[in-house]
């Protein structure tokens, strides 16, 4: 799936990207960036997929995201040389 499909699936959810990206706790940022690579990652792709789905089907998805308490994604930070920190 190419990031413009992607982005309309998103949009069938009746979801903004940064709400997307807020729903399963990453940086909005990094959704944005996604749209340079060719092919979105599976794991995203099928997530929008089944929301666009769900909102189709009259299904609401919100408190299925509430319960499973998602922890927030850490960013990754470069260091000097473009090394990786933890």
């Amino acid at each position: 799936m190419d990031y413009e499909e992607f982005t309309r699936n998103v949009r069938k959810a009746g979801l903004t990207l940064k709400e997307f990206a807020l729903l399963i706790k990453t940086n909005p940022n990094s959704i944005t960036n996604l749209s340079k690579k060719e092919h979105m990652p599976k794991n995203l792709a099928i997530i929008a997929v089944l929301l666009g789905e769900l909102v189709d089907k009259g299904l609401g998805y919100e408190h299925l995201f509430q319960k499973m308490e998602l922890e927030p994604h850490k960013a990754r930070v470069l260091g000097s040389f473009g090394k990786l920190k933890k």
